[in-house]
């Protein structure tokens, strides 16, 4: 276009808005020339359409039916710790031999087939609580415990990434016992794979009580391990870190008691036996780490085991508070005591441990739906 023509087309234009005027202009329409009466509008409501689904966190309420777990959540909002803050300047790879470093690691990489899937199982179980319409103080237990086990993770990470960096899998031993751990590690993870399979489909099956029956297993072993790690070690860093994430297991276990009290008294005897079966997953599950891991569950190479034990000797001389093989038992064994006492008041019956000669309630066990988590 030449310019002659765009300045003929402006000229033009501005023509047009001048000739305009401003009496001209029309206010912009109102919708309501008075305020609404609200008497009216309720006759002209609709329902709105029900939500069907099984499962949504849709609509949402904030009732608290059991105090207790409010007052514990309110304790734990500031858990006192951060594994970024513990003494890692003090952790020196090289006061280590290359076997002890594997060693260390390796435990850390068993732990974190239990405590570094923490995060994802407790989240997964938050996000349950929402959709089936748990009380408040639940839903905040849950978020609580997932920003601990968060934590916990992070302390595997940080010692597995300090010892073998780019581990656990991500390197190349350069001993043959660091190639046992190796090999050992994708194991583990393999068979941590099959339980959040199972766990899964267990979490959207069960209802909240059978949950934190089977969460409080967990916390009856973690507890006893930490706190026996923690008097072992003489590592500084693993020591402080030892005796805080015991502390955070110990208030999770709190947790799972304050609502066990309430719902235990009222199961059915279908959900008691229920309990009882997931109490015997729970000690297959577990004692990967409490102890060893039994065969109903564990896809483990024969080489696993004697693998396993060779790292446990070079950790100790390391200085790292594994305990042995009797100590472990007899260890397991304390704790399971422990938790029989506290259910079988409640008429709930306690399986059959022969592994720790625990006497009890044949169960069978099913791979597919287990739950207790560390």
């Amino acid at each position: 276009m030449s310019a002659q023509k765009q300045t003929t087309n402006s000229q033009s234009k501005s023509a047009t808005r001048a000739s305009i005027s401003e009496s001209s202009i029309q206010p912009a329409p109102s919708r309501h020339t008075e305020m609404p009466n609200p008497e009216k509008l309720i006759l002209d409501t609709q329902s709105a359409p029900a939500i069907s689904e099984r499962l949504n966190i849709f609509p949402f309420d904030w009732r608290v039916e059991t105090p207790r777990l409010m007052e514990i959540y309110d304790s734990s909002r500031d858990p006192g710790w951060s594994p970024a803050k513990l003494p890692w300047d003090t952790l020196d790879p090289e006061s280590f031999t290359l076997d002890q470093r594997y060693a260390i690691a390796y435990w850390f990489a068993l732990l974190s087939v239990f405590d570094a899937s923490g995060p994802a199982v407790f989240a997964r179980a938050m996000i349950h609580a929402y959709e089936t319409h748990e009380e408040d103080a639940i839903r905040k237990c849950f978020f609580s415990v997932t920003r601990d086990e968060m934590n916990h993770e992070e302390v595997c990470g940080r010692a597995i990434t300090t010892l073998t960096p780019n581990g656990p899998l991500g390197y190349e031993p350069q001993t043959l016992l660091g190639k046992l751990a190796r090999n050992n590690i994708e194991w583990l993870y393999h068979n941590g794979a099959r339980y959040w399979r199972g766990y899964k489909k267990a979490v959207e099956t069960y209802p909240m009580a059978i949950l934190f029956s089977s969460f409080l297993f967990g916390e009856v072993a973690s507890s006893t391990l930490f706190h026996s790690m923690y008097e072992r070690t003489t590592i500084p860093v693993f020591k402080e870190a030892f005796k805080n994430i015991g502390r955070d297991e110990g208030r999770h276990l709190s947790f799972c008691l304050a609502l066990l009290k309430e719902v235990l008294p009222k199961m059915s005897e279908e959900e008691k036996m229920t309990v009882t079966r997931q109490f015997r997953a729970g000690f297959i599950f577990l004692s990967g780490i409490l102890y060893e891991p039994p065969a109903e569950f564990w896809q483990l190479p024969e080489t696993f085991l004697p693998a396993q034990r060779l790292l446990e000797e070079h950790s100790r001389a390391a200085g790292f508070g594994i305990l042995t093989h009797e100590e472990r038992r007899e260890n397991w064994r304390t704790a399971v005591v422990r938790l029989k006492t506290i259910v079988e008041p409640h008429g709930v019956k306690f399986p059959a441990l022969p592994e720790i000669d625990v006497d009890g309630e044949d169960v069978a066990f099913d791979a597919d739906k287990i739950v207790p988590i560390f």
